[in-house]
């Protein structure tokens, strides 16, 4: 007999903050439904919500952090890839300034999480170059 729980979440689709009740079967996903108990959608979901998920396991899903090395995409450690992307922005700050970079939030983050992302690209990187999708 396999072991089935269910696991109250929140949907990473949009900003709308949608309750989900996550089915759990030998810790894979096996259904997703509407939670009645959320405030924001009692029990109501849309398609992307209730039936989005299958993505979690996709054969084509990157798991790891990569970088391109002689025209491959190589996996490496965590630590090597951040030191990578921190030597590659100073560098390009640096030739091409700040401008240089910009930053598209999505729609499917929080709102805590495009406030950092704002505040990063402003204050790190220096730039206002910022967009996003969120039609919320």
């Amino acid at each position: 007999m396999s072991a089935t729980h269910e696991v109250n979440t929140i949907c990473s689709f949009c900003g709308t903050g949608c309750g989900l009740t996550v089915q759990v079967e030998e810790e894979k996903i096996s259904r997703v439904r509407g939670n009645r108990d959320n405030p924001s959608s009692h029990g109501e979901t849309c398609v992307k919500g209730a039936l989005g998920w299958g993505y979690v396991y996709s054969d084509k899903r990157i798991k790891d952090p990569m970088v391109r090395k002689n025209g491959e995409l190589t996996p490496v450690s965590w630590d090597e890839a951040l030191d990578y992307i921190a030597e590659r922005f100073n560098a390009i700050k640096e030739e091409h300034g700040p401008d240089a970079f910009g930053c598209f939030s999505s729609s499917r983050s929080t709102n805590e999480l495009n406030f950092l992302a704002g505040k990063f690209m402003r204050q790190v990187i220096g730039t206002n170059n910022i967009d996003s999708c969120n039609r919320t």
